[in-house]
């Protein structure tokens, strides 16, 4: 990172490596390499199916950074199909794919990272794959904010699932969603970056006088659900607001 210069994040969500879109991952890796990211972050569905061969492959992709990579967990990225190993330990696969990639510390003058858990590996309602937020994973993130009191970088705070859903008329589809937005933006968060819907959003919302912004991407899997695959640049000053520049990329595969 160039001294005095913003810091840039290359932010892309929903991988799915099983059913990839390997046209879309491959221009989002040059895009990222020529421009020289600060940071390369996927918040999450790095695998179709949790297949060890679907681990291999993202490892294999974002081992190829030299940039710091950050990884979130997500609903897929537990095991479907050895049900013993999700209920006892969920993120073994998970664990192994991130001890292969970049362990390069990332650090900014402009934005500080914060994690929150958004996945669990059972609900109570089916399907699992929409957004949990326990009481636990809340109060270690707020834990984490409340140890930046006074920090005048923005606190971008990464997960898998939206905390609120695209209509607020509608049930929110993320149980702990609400209450975790609230306290969140209480406690100082500035933006919350996700993905799973597989469609790009940029809202700000406001609760008990708080507000906080949203930013989401689309998949770069062919997984499509009415958007094409997409990511953004974040381009992140501080004491500016985040300029968050969306790019779309064509559907087809080949």
């Amino acid at each position: 990172m160039a001294i005095g210069a913003p810091t840039r994040i290359f932010h892309c969500s929903d991988v799915h490596f099983g059913v990839e879109n390997r046209a879309a991952l491959d221009a989002f890796a040059k895009a990222a390499v020529d421009e020289r990211a600060d940071l390369v972050l996927c918040t999450g569905d790095l695998t179709q199916r949790a297949k060890h061969f679907e681990f291999a492959a993202a490892r294999d992709y974002f081992a190829q950074f030299d940039c710091p990579v950050v990884l979130c967990a997500g609903n897929h990225d537990m095991p479907y199909y050895d049900m013993w190993e999700r209920f006892t330990d969920p993120y073994r696969r998970y664990r192994r794919l991130k001890s292969g990639i970049s362990s390069a510390a990332f650090r900014s003058p402009d934005v500080v990272l914060v994690p929150l858990k958004s996945t669990v590996r059972i609900q109570p309602r089916f399907p699992w794959s929409d957004g949990f937020v326990t009481d636990e994973a809340l109060a270690e993130t707020i834990a984490h904010l409340k140890g930046l009191k006074g920090d005048k970088r923005q606190k971008l705070i990464i997960c898998h699932h939206p905390l609120l859903g695209e209509n607020e008329d509608a049930k929110n589809p993320t149980i702990g969603g609400d209450a975790a937005f609230a306290a969140l933006a209480a406690a100082g968060g500035d933006v919350v970056i996700s993905g799973h819907v597989h469609i790009p959003f940029d809202l700000t919302r406001e609760r008990d006088g708080h507000s906080m912004r949203m930013l989401g991407v689309g998949t770069l899997s062919t997984r499509l659900r009415g958007s094409p695959p997409s990511y953004r640049v974040l381009t992140c000053a501080l004491g500016q607001p985040i300029e968050a520049e969306l790019r779309t990329l064509p559907e087809h595969t080949d």
